[in-house]
């Protein structure tokens, strides 16, 4: 059984001033305070929720 792919990502702006639906997308992700990073299964569901908050998280290379 192959290893899951996974991506690190960690959150680099605030969720201040923004849209509620996107401050519940980096709740969902785990993530809800700058400097904060999660492990997550790379999936298409979590690629669409990195996708609409891109402005505010980056992916961390290990």
């Amino acid at each position: 059984m192959a290893a899951k792919k996974t991506l690190k990502v960690r959150q680099t702006g605030s969720a201040i001033r923004r849209p509620k639906d996107q401050h519940k997308t980096l709740v969902g992700l785990g993530l809800n305070k700058v400097g904060r990073e999660r492990v997550l299964e790379d999936t298409p569901a979590i690629r669409g929720m990195i996708r609409k908050v891109s402005h505010m998280v980056e992916i961390v290379e290990d």
